[in-house]
């Protein structure tokens, strides 16, 4: 999923799960609860307001850590070990922390070279809010197929939905909702997608078998989603549409709007599709903006900096305000640069550390035990899966993870219940994957909040493939449907 496109390099079906047999299960189980306490109290409580210098789930994720550690040293294990699995898992996104950095780039030279502003000018007169939502989910669906992330999804035409959509009153929690939904189902699709390939390697299973199977859950959730969501379009009140002639003229008279502006965003998808390096693809994308920034905004470049290379070097690094006559417009045409994404990467590096912490000292893999343990029928093993992916997608905040563990630690009690590996496989993606965007310091969660502009608890709701896929996969194994068996080697 992450555009890291280095599955080789994580070598996550090599990864030692490490285990303590002095640590017990409530022991595991203090960090999670403190963690849990104090993010329930930010949430419900706090309601916005800035405790802690405005960097509190930051914070709440170290104390955990610190908990945890604490715990870790009264179960004799090392300092040193604990510090290892931290940098371990530091390293591991340090490609996905560059590319949150050149996203940042990439919204702020594509806002002054007028790409944005070309794709909103454009897909106002296109997308009418009658067929927005599910066209939308349509679009990513299409792109993350074909690129194989839902990353590159989201940084591209994701960021253009969202900006038109915005213009036309609709809720940015519905259309970033929309957008992960389609985005997550065509990456779990896609068999150039890293978690795709994971999966199964878990499993023990082939990648085409593994996408036949998800078929069997993946198509009727999606095809749900697309029904919600043409039905939310058909009901809501886009106090936006009415005015999209005002909103045409005014970007048309601020920036320089050509088709030819589209070149940029086609040549970025264009290098993903052919197997470029993402960290290639995106800086080519920045680069290419600042260059049509030169050609097709002038204006826009001396109205910003008495420089017009010191204005695009601005654009990628910090924050970046096009004034307009349209307030709505103004606030979409603000970006954040490379500077926009540092409370993101704070919130990673920090999950990290707490992630980190809890593998060192066996909590994750304690926990993972616990499930297995009273998974007593074919139902029981399908939820526990299921429980243990969630769970670690918070706990660990990670999906490689939440995908790693469970799949080494169930894999034989599948076979043992004569389950073909697939199942399990098909499990892992229905719960692992496509919910760690849901959780708000998760990597997955923390990139497409601070790509889109939208916080997790705003589209949570919306992103309903996400949410919906791990009840569909418990659906068909409560009532036992298209459960493969293992076919016995006569």
């Amino acid at each position: 999923m992450q555009d890291d496109d280095n599955i080789s390099k994580f070598k996550a079906d090599k990864q030692d799960i490490v285990k303590n047999k002095e640590l017990n299960i409530y022991e595991a189980l203090i960090p999670v609860v403190i963690l849990m306490g104090l993010l329930a109290y930010n949430i419900f409580f706090v309601d916005g307001q800035e405790w802690l210098g405005g960097y509190t789930n930051q914070l709440i994720l170290l104390m955990g850590g610190f908990v945890a550690m604490i715990g870790g040293l009264m179960n004799k294990v090392p300092l040193k070990l604990m510090v290892k699995e931290v940098w371990e898992n530091i390293k591991s996104i340090i490609v996905p922390i560059i590319i949150l950095l050149l996203v940042g780039a990439l919204a702020g030279t594509w806002l002054v070279s007028g790409v944005i502003p070309a794709m909103v000018y454009y897909g106002l007169q296109v997308l009418s809010p009658e067929i927005f939502l599910p066209a939308s989910v349509v679009i990513a669906a299409v792109i993350s197929i074909a690129t194989g992330s839902s990353w590159t999804t989201s940084a591209t035409v994701g960021i253009a939905l969202v900006g038109i959509g915005t213009a036309l009153g609709i809720h940015p929690g519905m259309i970033a909702g929309a957008v992960i939904s389609g985005a997550y189902f065509g990456d779990k699709m896609s068999p150039l997608s890293d978690t795709t390939n994971l999966a199964p390697a878990m499993a023990g299973t082939d990648l085409f078998t593994h996408i036949r199977y998800m078929t069997i859950t993946t198509v009727p959730t999606i095809l749900i989603t697309l029904i919600v969501f043409a039905v939310i379009s058909m009901n809501i009140d886009t106090t936006g549409s009415a005015d999209i002639s005002n909103l045409l003229n005014t970007i048309n008279n601020t920036f320089n709007i050509s088709p030819w502006l589209f070149l940029v965003p086609a040549a970025v998808i264009a290098l993903i599709l052919l197997k470029t390096k993402p960290l290639i693809a995106l800086g080519t994308g920045v680069v290419l903006a600042g260059i049509f920034s030169f050609i097709f905004q002038p204006d826009i470049l001396n109205n910003l900096s008495e420089s017009k290379f010191g204005a695009i070097i601005n654009s990628i690094l910090t924050d970046t305000a096009i004034e307009t006559d349209n307030e709505k417009l103004n606030d979409l045409f603000s970006a954040g640069g490379m500077n926009g994404m540092l409370w993101t990467i704070y919130l990673i590096l920090c999950a990290m550390v707490f992630g980190g912490i809890m593998d060192a000292i066996g909590a994750l893999a304690r926990i993972t035990q616990a499930l297995l343990s009273v998974a007593t029928t074919i139902f029981g093993l399908f939820f526990s899966t299921v429980v243990s992916c969630l769970g670690l997608n918070a706990i660990a905040s990670d999906q490689y993870l939440a995908l790693v563990i469970p799949g080494k630690m169930f894999k034989k009690a599948y076979e043992d219940r004569g389950l073909a590996p697939e199942n399990l496989s098909r499990t892992l993606e229905d719960s692992g994957t496509v919910t760690s965007v849901l959780i708000p310091w998760n990597t997955c969660g923390a990139y497409q909040s601070g790509v889109l502009g939208v916080p997790v608890v705003d589209y949570f709701f919306y992103a309903i493939f996400n949410w919906l896929s791990p009840f569909m996969t418990l659906i068909f194994a409560a009532f036992s449907i298209k459960i493969k068996q293992l076919v016995k080697k006569g």
